[in-house]
């Protein structure tokens, strides 16, 4: 246990606070549908990936405007819309793709049913390979990663064992190791270490509608609850309703959830605060001040353990930062790309 940081982190190193970008974003007037995806190969089976194109510069010259590639991977009982409003505001510069992790969104489960962190990273890796391959000016470049809660923690071991693959990360509240369960968490989740309790967990999912599954999902994840716009929880019902009649689905959730937790007790070079000590791309760690989910103090803690790391915490955000401030996140997004060599 070792590697994971104890509960107090308050006296981490101060790390340098990442600069927004000043670049010239799209003015979104109204709700983004959902971007249009196709189901990708990976490791024997498919996984469904939305795609959006690059746009280019808002006010400038197309021609020879950065145009380079990035992959979004959502959290823990997200999908790849969690990226809808992020995806289209980076587009000025980045040509993205969103994956459904497997048994998530339109993605069906992996084969065998078996959920694992090393699953997840396996499907993630076989998608920015796919991405690498695709003809166009970034064809055999490094891809951006991009990745939330349960999807930062798989982005961040997939940055660590393949680094050929990525060329930038950015870590939006990801899913670090800790000691202590949130309060917002269930304590009867714990119950997942133990064998087969993944099935009870599985029956007490069911009992949930998806009115009261979205509601409670925003109470978690939103910084400011009372923002989320109408059309945005109606949207997510109906997700929520389409995911509910697939017969994998509460079990992606409880199998996901059990693997995350088992994760927390590697130790040595498994785990994923040593990894992180070990990365080599440029990262951005961006939190919400609001996280009721992954402990805020994390945040300086995690940017000082990465080599070359920079930190934005936006102090009204919860969990998503990407759904619950698209614009801001983009900045700071891009103001890490741009402060690249050649950038």
């Amino acid at each position: 246990m070792s590697d994971m940081p104890g509960s107090d982190v308050g006296g981490a190193p101060s790390v340098v606070d990442a600069p927004d970008s000043a670049t010239p974003l799209p003015q979104v007037g109204h709700l983004r549908p959902p971007w249009p995806g196709q189901e990708l190969p990976v490791g024997g089976g498919e996984v469904f990936v939305r795609c959006t194109p690059w746009t280019g510069p808002v006010d400038g010259e197309r021609a020879g405007a950065p145009r380079e590639r990035a992959l979004y991977v959502h959290g823990l009982g997200g999908a790849s819309t969690n990226w809808t409003d992020l995806a289209g505001l980076l587009a000025v510069r980045l040509e993205g793709w969103a994956i459904d992790l497997p048994g998530f969104g339109h993605s069906r489960p992996p084969p065998r049913g078996r959920y694992s962190i090393r699953g997840h990273v396996r499907a993630v890796v076989d998608v920015l390979e796919h991405i690498r391959r695709q003809p166009g000016e970034a064809e055999g470049c490094p891809v951006h990663l991009l990745g939330n809660s349960l999807g930062g923690l798989v982005s961040l071991v997939v940055a660590a064992r393949r680094p050929d693959l990525v060329g930038s990360l950015t870590l939006i509240s990801p899913a670090m190791p800790v000691y202590r369960v949130p309060p917002a968490f269930s304590r009867a989740l714990l119950l997942l270490l133990l064998p087969g309790a993944t099935s009870l967990a599985e029956r007490r999912l069911a009992g949930v509608t998806p009115e009261q599954n979205v509601r409670s999902m925003i109470r978690m994840c939103f910084g400011r609850p009372d923002r989320v716009p109408r059309e945005r929880v109606e949207q997510a019902v109906e997700e929520m309703r389409i995911r509910a009649e697939q017969p994998w689905a509460d079990r992606a959730l409880a199998g996901s959830m059990r693997a995350l937790i088992t994760s927390y007790l590697r130790v040595g070079r498994a785990n994923a605060w040593r990894m992180a000590g070990g990365l080599q791309q440029p990262t951005l760690v961006i939190w919400g001040g609001r996280d009721r989910l992954v402990d805020p103090a994390l945040a300086p803690k995690l940017a000082a353990a990465i080599p070359d790391a920079r930190l934005r915490v936006f102090e009204d955000i919860g969990h998503v930062a990407m759904l619950e401030a698209p614009e801001p996140t983009a900045r700071a997004v891009l103001g890490m790309l741009e402060a690249l060599p050649g950038g």
